[in-house]
């Protein structure tokens, strides 16, 4: 980690130099660890540092002692993203390391409303991220002024990632033809959840389901999957129907490489009363239900990762306003989600906040292993 954040060195730091106290260096990884140490505010992560300062000055300079809460979110605010965004992936690099390639990898992209970053004056900040499930980590972000430009800077982030041999998932909001020619173009392929928003292609999906008879056929074939789960008070059975049969759809010339369509059926039973829903998908991946389930499993997860930034990380009860400040802690909160869910402490059934509140009383006990990895 120390290495990763020397990085910091070689960037230009726009601060005038004589009145520079604290390093750039310093502040960024007085961030992230107060960040694994269950603080979630400026004002928190100076009071983390101060705590804990003999435990932070083994591996900071730290000449002028810890910075203000206010020094922390002003230099914050003008580091740009990319930089804090570089380094996270550099510690993806180095801790993915001899895995081996892995083939049809998939990635998750989905927006992210910061709701604590509004006021009066101003709208909340939206982010747009790819994530990893497999791996635990954000591999990229954009930020979006509102939720409906989502469908136009979906192209610039997958032009910064590298998608070869991944399977790229999507909400229906996403689910352009544009944007499937630029995952092609990308050498990736897409599972990508279809609406009423499709209008033509949503009801020649909808209406080829809808045959019962042609379901039950189905359900005879490598070509349906069914998984049940129960859970307190309800149980949950999903299904999944994928087919190749698709020469008679006449939107599919619009659809680069689309080489299948699918179904997932979700049907819950609580206290005697049965809901069923159903979502349609396209394909540009041939009929293979095992991996069809898991990319549309694979999509509900990036829901996980937004749900752990708010109620582990209580981002949406932030009320930081600064724009690049709240994009930095953004990736900050991503980076420390990666490294708890990896994080050993004996107890197995320890969860991610149980995790931070152990790190904020103890972070040597911790956090030396894997800083000095």
């Amino acid at each position: 980690m120390i290495e990763i954040l020397n990085q910091l060195e070689n960037i230009e730091d726009i601060r005038q130099q004589y009145k520079v106290k604290h390093s750039l260096k310093d502040i960024v990884g007085i961030v992230l660890i107060a960040t694994l140490g269950n603080a979630n505010e400026w004002t928190e992560i100076e009071i983390f540092a101060k705590e804990h300062e003999d435990f932070l000055r083994e591996y900071f300079e730290l000449k002028n002692g810890i910075p203000s809460h206010d020094t922390i979110s002003r230099v914050m605010g003008f580091i740009e993203p990319k930089v804090i965004q570089d380094m996270y992936s550099k510690w993806n690099e180095y801790v993915s390391q001899g895995e081996g390639e892995r083939i049809k990898k998939i990635l998750n992209i989905d927006g992210k409303t910061m709701r604590g970053s509004s006021n009066i004056n101003k709208k909340a900040l939206h982010v747009l991220t790819v994530w990893s499930d497999e791996d635990g980590i954000g591999l990229g972000q954009k930020l979006v002024d509102d939720k409906t430009n989502e469908i136009t800077m979906i192209p610039d982030l997958l032009d910064e990632i590298s998608i070869k041999d991944s399977i790229i998932t999507m909400d229906a909001m996403g689910t352009q033809v544009k944007i499937a020619e630029k995952i092609i173009s990308k050498k990736g392929s897409y599972v990508l959840a279809v609406k009423g928003n499709q209008g033509n292609l949503f009801e020649e999906i909808k209406t080829y389901f809808e045959d019962e008879e042609f379901l039950k056929s189905m359900k005879k074939s490598k070509n349906y999957k069914r998984t049940v789960e129960k859970n307190r008070s309800q149980i949950e059975k999903r299904e999944y129907y994928q087919t190749e049969d698709i020469k008679w759809m006449q939107e599919k010339k619009k659809w680069k490489k689309i080489k299948s369509i699918g179904m997932v059926q979700n049907t819950i039973e609580k206290d005697g009363k049965i809901s069923i829903d159903r979502r349609y998908y396209i394909s540009s991946e041939s009929v293979d239900i095992e991996l069809f389930a898991k990319c549309c499993r694979g999509h509900w997860a990036i829901e996980s990762m937004h749900w752990h930034l708010d109620v582990t990380f209580k981002e949406d009860s932030s009320k930081i306003l600064d724009k690049i400040g709240n994009q930095n802690l953004n990736i900050i909160r991503k980076w420390a989600l990666s490294i708890l869910k990896t994080l050993d402490m004996s107890d197995k059934k320890c969860s991610l906040k149980s995790k931070r509140f152990r790190i904020s009383i103890n972070p040597k006990k911790y956090l030396k292993d894997m800083i000095e990895m």
